[in-house]
């Protein structure tokens, strides 16, 4: 037995394997690096009962027919290489009765017929391929008493041959079909069933209330779909629902009374819908949910106060909808403990800010360390499930920050986020408890009626990246403490009664001239009003200077000028820390060096006023891409315009062009699925295929990123 799981073992699978472990039964090699193709001398591992290669980087062809020689093989896992699978329609060769079989972006284009004959198969692993059409009814046929897993999910499957109104497997426990093109009606799943995970489809109608009778159903995953009709109010009832996630259909009604049993909710998101009425009182018993959104309904209520008992809820999404009325002082000191994001934008909200709840979520002031990254862990049952223990999924919310809706499709469980937008508050900006929250890294209190001056405590919010205070009626100076903010990458105060001179350096010298519009009282830089009686143009004072090679001048330079924050602002932890940015600073410089041209030391000295550091800046920013052209797969929703998205706009800034369609000059696909039809395109025409992190780390960096470093991969378990 060789067992060498998530070893970060790089480089080929060794051909001496067949020479010197001849007997060996079991072979591991899961969640490496490993590269190149699997060798031919594997198969005459002819002990072998059970092999997992899936999640590395192995490339090549591999003829499925090779594995009739492993008469012995239960267990295979394939998936979630650069590996073509090719399997023969005619061949007479027998293959092994497979157990798990798990062949997840093998470029397959059909469903292997050697399934008709797999008699014995529990657990089935077709995602990420290109898969068109319908599911054969010879499948099931042959698995109808053995299949427990079946993952079908980011194909181009319609439905199922003769439509079957329920599901043929009997015994099926996990169910994902997921980002395919199913339509019809929901099909009713066994009474076994612990996973229903069918989002990104073309389903239509309406849940039916026999989903209710599912007494082992843990995670229930409709979102993205054309479904309708009022949510069976017994939905609410069952006692063993972890995750129920309905978002962007077309559910109307009431949203049904949660957790009036014992219960096991963790997650509820029934966003994008058009519910109504008021939001269940019952929904304080439910004591694990750690979620809830159920934002852009039409929802008419008060704050919802007694959710506060609710012990571990980090995120509570009540954005675009009819909330109303004054939110007032918390019964105690402990309500929301564990509150991490909280928005209620777009409501109707008014009097004074919270602020006696914001002083009790202690969550905002710190960063608890948590090892995984993502939020939701569901246990299986391992008595009645062999082939897997748990299933891990996370939160996806899209949120207006930095003045644009910014998609996260794995919600960070370190993120820290208030949003007020739009509503109608009033009074001032409470200084000591706001500046508390030094973990915060967004805040929107824009578009409402907050009067006062900026608190110069918000400067103590160190992990802070986006700040809104726009279309307010804020007066007095923007405090210099915030010239302190790092991260800072999105700021906006427009629309007020500020006064008096923009503060000078270091993110301040990035953000433009809309940040500060409608206020007649600001001047300075980068607006064209001059401060009178003052020394507005100076550059602010050093905190490094860089002698020029060339002129012998000592160049004053306030570094931080150019430390853009990073979308999500976790980069810069995630990649390298302080090292990383040790390294940026040194390419600059020498980059900065570069693109001066020779001048003397009194010319550099009496243009040094006029020269705009920012122009400066997207001069030598727009070489790190220059040259490659982007086209962006399935990473924007069809129904907004790709060239507004986030990512198009920092390829844009960084050099690259970007096209909408692939065409023989596209140099990179970024994708996040390898098994769809452009990411196959990339790699059959040798174009670069990479993650999006490419993009994002070489934003943070200013320099160009190995694009091997940054490849697609699909976490799946074998």
């Amino acid at each position: 037995m060789h067992d060498l799981f998530v070893n970060s073992i790089t480089g080929e699978i060794p051909s001496w394997l067949t020479l010197e472990l001849t007997q060996l039964t079991f072979l591991r090699l899961t969640y490496n690096d490993l590269q190149g193709a699997i060798p031919k001398s594997l198969f005459h591992l002819r002990n072998l009962e059970r092999l997992g290669l899936s999640n590395n980087n192995l490339s090549g062809l591999v003829e499925f027919d090779e594995f009739s020689n492993l008469k012995k093989l239960k267990v295979l896992g394939l998936g979630g290489n650069k590996l073509s699978v090719r399997v023969k329609s005619s061949s007479s060769a027998t293959l092994p009765k497979f157990e798990f079989l798990e062949l997840a972006e093998c470029n397959l284009t059909e469903f292997p017929e050697f399934l008709k004959n797999q008699y014995e198969l529990g657990s089935l692993g077709l995602s990420g391929n290109n898969i068109h059409g319908q599911i054969p009814k010879w499948l099931w046929n042959g698995t109808r008493e053995t299949l427990v897993n079946l993952d079908l999910s980011s194909n181009f499957l319609t439905g199922f041959e003769e439509n079957p109104v329920t599901l043929p497997w009997k015994n099926l426990q996990i169910f994902s079909l997921g980002t395919n093109r199913l339509r019809g009606s929901l099909p009713i799943p066994p009474q076994s069933i612990t996973s229903y995970v069918v989002g990104n489809n073309n389903y239509s109608g309406e849940v039916s209330p026999l989903f209710c009778n599912l007494n082992y159903l843990q995670v229930l995953n409709l979102a993205n779909n054309s479904l309708s009709g009022m949510l069976p109010r017994c939905l609410g009832k069952s006692s063993s629902l972890e995750m129920l996630i309905l978002t962007y259909n077309s559910f109307h009604g009431d949203i049904p009374p949660f957790c009036a049993n014992k219960n096991s909710l963790k997650l509820v998101s029934l966003g994008y819908n058009l519910l109504q009425g008021k939001l269940s009182r019952s929904m304080a018993d439910c004591t694990q949910l750690e979620f809830l959104n159920i934002g852009n309904n039409q929802i008419s209520d008060i704050f919802p106060s007694w959710l506060g008992v609710l012990p571990v809820l980090r995120g509570l999404i009540l954005g675009s909808n009819a909330f109303h009325g004054i939110i007032g002082k918390p019964p105690t000191n402990h309500e929301f403990p564990n509150l991490c994001i909280i928005d209620l934008s777009n409501n109707l909200f008014s009097g004074m800010l919270p602020s006696k709840y914001i002083e009790n979520w202690n969550f905002m002031k710190y960063v608890v360390a948590n090892k995984g990254s993502r939020y939701f862990l569901v246990s299986l049952n391992s008595s009645t499930n062999k082939y897997g223990n748990y299933i891990v999924d996370s939160y996806n919310m899209i949120i207006p920050v930095k003045g644009v809706k910014l998609t996260y499709d794995y919600t960070p469980y370190d993120m820290r986020l208030i949003d007020f937008s739009s509503n109608r508050f009033e009074g001032e900006i409470p200084e000591g408890i706001i500046g508390s929250l030094r973990e915060l890294q967004l805040l929107n209190l824009s578009n409402n009626a907050l009067s006062g001056h900026i608190p110069s405590s918000l400067g103590n919010l160190t992990a802070l990246e986006s700040l809104d205070l726009s279309q307010n009626k804020l007066s007095g100076m923007i405090p210099g403490s915030l010239a302190q903010l790092t991260f800072l990458e999105y700021f906006n105060v427009s629309h007020n009664h500020l006064w008096g001179q923009i503060p000078l350096g270091q993110q301040f010298g990035t953000f433009l001239e809309d940040s500060y519009q409608g206020n007649l009282g600001l001047c300075g830089k980068p607006l064209s009003k001059k401060c009178e009686g003052s020394e507005s143009s100076r550059l602010p004072p050093p905190s490094s200077f860089e002698e020029d090679e060339e002129t012998g001048f000592t160049f004053e330079f306030d570094w931080y000028v150019v430390l853009p924050g990073v979308v999500s602002g976790l980069v810069v932890g995630v990649v390298a820390g302080n090292t990383l940015a040790d390294k940026k600073h040194e390419w600059f410089v020498e980059t900065f060096r570069r693109k001066r041209k020779s001048t003397t030391a009194r010319e550099l000295e009496d243009n040094l006023v006029e020269r705009d550091v920012r122009q400066v800046l997207k001069t030598v920013k727009k070489d790190v891409l220059k040259g490659c052209k982007i086209f962006f797969s399935h990473e924007f929703p069809s129904n907004v315009d790709a060239e507004n998205q986030p990512l198009w706009k920092m390829a844009e800034q960084l050099g690259a062009s970007c096209s909408t369609q692939v065409d023989p000059s596209v140099t990179h696909v970024v994708s996040r699925d390898a098994g769809i039809e452009k990411s196959k395109w990339a790699v059959k025409e040798k174009k670069f295929l990479v993650d999006k992190q490419w993009i994002e780390v070489a934003n943070y960096m200013w320099q160009k990123q190995a694009e091997e470093k940054f490849p697609i991969k699909q976490m799946k378990a074998t």
